[in-house]
């Protein structure tokens, strides 16, 4: 191994006190979904809202005196840009950090309230990283990887040395993946400390560069995804390296299962989390036969989501639950018609939150009338009651269908 348990037990000492120790705490309604003991690791209470300070931080306290007058430089969509810009403020260290164009803007702003330069540059973390690399070359920064790091890979394995001392009894750790960085510190820690763990890699269908990889199949990836913190081309060579031995498989998990995932652990568990750091509890929902009557940690990586993206989803998971739908009503085109549609609405028990006319756009005669509603239910048994109480009184209606 390129990495020790010694390496990460040092790391631990060096970063004790300048980061939060998160709590590891056990879900009893997760628990009872998925008929497991579920754990959850929330690294989303750190200061900046991700486990990433922790290599950041081994990997600053770690340069020379000449490093540090030089300063540093690192590319990331986010949460790795945060730890190093954070901590190398508070240590007097110059920070330049270059994030791709579709970093969300409350990452963006964290990082320049922090105190580091912000270089806005690539489309993709590894377009990123050419005009980092090629700044620290005409710079003489100093570049710190966001993973294919070993000071950085031991510092995010002091998530599961943690995880171990709150949880020691755990058989499973699911483990959201980017470039491999804190799978990889945390399968040495947990595989030197509990030889029988089972660590699982999670990652988004569109990019599953580490599954390909281990599957021996060729990389390809590519998309627009709401977990663009494991939105990543590349896996480090090292985490690979470490992922081939230690790990035992990478779960993947698709978009409508990370939003499922974001909106329970706001509902259930009252914290907000990003699409990666929903993605392990994700990856548990969708893959329930693997962790029947097992007890499973998860770590819940970051917390860094643009709230209107929240907001957005929150919204969706209602649609998705049949508690919010639009409900589309046609009849002729005569007066009184929308009373006599909200008064049927309103005596199921509805709640009307939206109403359109829509005469135009429509297939039905030109003497009629859609009207769309969007309403408000308990579930989707309360607008099939909806549907039929509506049909009983001589209105057609039916839900419009969405595919989320």
């Amino acid at each position: 191994m390129l990495l020790t348990l010694a390496d990460i037990e040092a790391a631990a000492r060096r970063i004790d006190g300048a980061l939060t120790r998160t709590p590891c705490l056990q879900s009893r309604t997760l628990s009872q979904l998925v008929d497991a003991e579920v754990w959850l690791k929330f690294e989303n209470l750190q200061f900046t809202a991700s486990f990433k300070e922790r290599g950041a931080l081994n990997k600053l306290l770690q340069l020379n005196a000449d490093e540090r007058r030089r300063g540093v430089i690192a590319m990331s969509a986010g949460n790795h840009a945060q730890g190093v810009a954070y901590h190398a403020g508070r240590l007097g260290i110059p920070a330049t950090i270059v994030m791709p164009g579709f970093t969300p803007y409350v990452k963006v702003r964290h990082v320049r309230n922090h105190g580091a330069r912000v270089v806005l540059e690539g489309e993709t973390l590894a377009e990123s990283a050419a005009k980092a690399h090629q700044m620290s070359a005409d710079e003489g920064m100093v570049f710190v990887h966001p993973y294919d790091d070993l000071a950085v890979m031991a510092g995010q394995g002091t998530v599961a040395l943690e995880m171990l001392e709150q949880a020691p009894h755990l058989d499973d750790m699911v483990v959201p993946v980017g470039g491999g960085g804190l799978i990889a510190g945390m399968a040495i820690a947990a595989h030197a400390k509990r030889p029988g763990l089972h660590l699982y890699g999670v990652e988004g269908e569109l990019y599953t560069a580490m599954y390909q990889q281990m599957h021996d199949q060729p990389v390809q990836v590519g998309g627009i995804s709401i977990a663009e913190g494991i939105s990543v081309r590349d896996i480090g060579r090292a985490p690979m390296q470490v992922a081939r031995q230690l790990v035992r498989d990478v779960l993947i998990t698709s978009e409508a299962e990370i939003e499922r995932a974001i909106v329970l652990l706001v509902e259930i568990e009252k914290t907000v989390t990003e699409g990666a750091g929903a993605a392990g509890l994700a990856a548990l929902l969708a893959h329930k036969h693997l962790f029947q009557g097992r007890r499973v940690g998860i770590v819940l990586t970051g917390g860094n989501i643009d709230t209107r993206l929240l907001a957005s989803v929150l919204m969706r998971g209602l649609v998705r639950d049949g508690r919010l739908a639009r409900l589309i009503v046609t009849t002729d085109d005569a007066p009184g018609r929308l009373a006599r549609a909200a008064g049927i609405i309103g005596t199921t028990g509805v709640n009307i939150i939206e109403v359109a006319h829509q005469r135009l756009f429509t297939l039905a005669s030109a003497k009629s009338t859609e009207i769309e509603f969007v309403v408000e239910a308990r579930d989707r048994a309360h607008l099939d009651e909806l549907v039929t109480a509506l049909g009983a009184a001589g209105l057609r209606a039916r839900l419009a269908e969405i595919g989320i």
